[in-house]
């Protein structure tokens, strides 16, 4: 079953059978604000206004924000019954008082699903490569990411169905055929499971997590339940600047 905090808004992974492997990190040359989260994670769903407004910070500031998905339940295989249905009902609703972001219950109607996360997560390492030559390609890939999330706590719908992406293709300027192309390849499963590989070898163990990247090296920006004001307070403290609102 999943393992979620309601005191910390984290969505833990379990242990490593062995450390992971390390993967060679995106170099840039600015400061680069790295967001490590699942689409299928509810807390990460439950700071998507806070994701918003860093990454609109970054844009204006000229700090580079990328997206990354870590597989918090990649493979699924939790049995769909009653106690696993109760929890995410307990969490979901803790997550709609604290945080105010919408749920609409309906998934749990269902008389079957398979919590599975890996397609979403790939559906977002697709569109990150679809979109990498635009100028807007974070704030987009970040849209597409929140798509996602309404469209499963809000409306219910699988993201495992290919035509759940139809919409969101369109939103984002992507052909859909050409996106339901590559989503289908072996080449997006292999390349998503690197994106886990790589989130992991940063010592990633929990979502949602945002890692600050700068001169070769990573510091933890936050984990857990945030807002927006507090990500760009630490941002800007960790980056040694003013404080944003002076």
């Amino acid at each position: 079953m999943l393992n979620c905090d309601a005191k910390t808004g984290l969505c833990k992974l379990p242990e490593p059978s062995a450390p992971p492997s390390p993967l060679p990190s995106e170099a840039t040359a600015a400061p680069t604000v790295r967001y490590i989260g699942d689409p299928m994670c509810s807390w990460c769903w439950g700071i998507s206004p806070a994701l918003q407004a860093l990454a609109a910070y970054c844009q204006a500031h000229g700090i580079h924000f990328s997206v990354h998905v870590g597989g918090l339940r990649a493979g699924g295989g939790d049995a769909w019954n009653t106690p696993f249905k109760d929890f995410l009902r307990r969490e979901w609703e803790t997550i709609r008082r604290v945080t105010g972001q919408p749920f609409g219950f309906t998934l749990l109607d269902e008389a079957a699903f398979d919590y599975d996360t890996e397609p979403a997560c790939r559906a977002v390492v697709v569109m990150s490569q679809l979109l990498a030559e635009r100028k807007d390609a974070s704030q987009a890939v970040l849209a597409f990411f929140s798509g996602i999330q309404k469209q499963f706590y809000v409306d219910g719908a699988d993201p495992k169905q290919a035509a759940f992406y139809r919409p969101l293709c369109a939103q984002a300027g992507v052909p859909y055929e050409e996106f339901l192309q590559r989503f289908a390849s072996p080449q997006a499963l292999a390349a998503t499971r690197e994106e886990f590989q790589r989130c992991r070898s940063w010592g990633i163990r929990a979502f949602p997590s945002l890692l600050l990247e700068q001169d070769g090296a990573m510091q933890l920006l936050a984990s857990g339940h945030t807002t927006g004001a507090a990500l760009i307070d630490r941002l800007t403290s960790l980056l040694g600047n003013a404080p944003a609102n002076s």
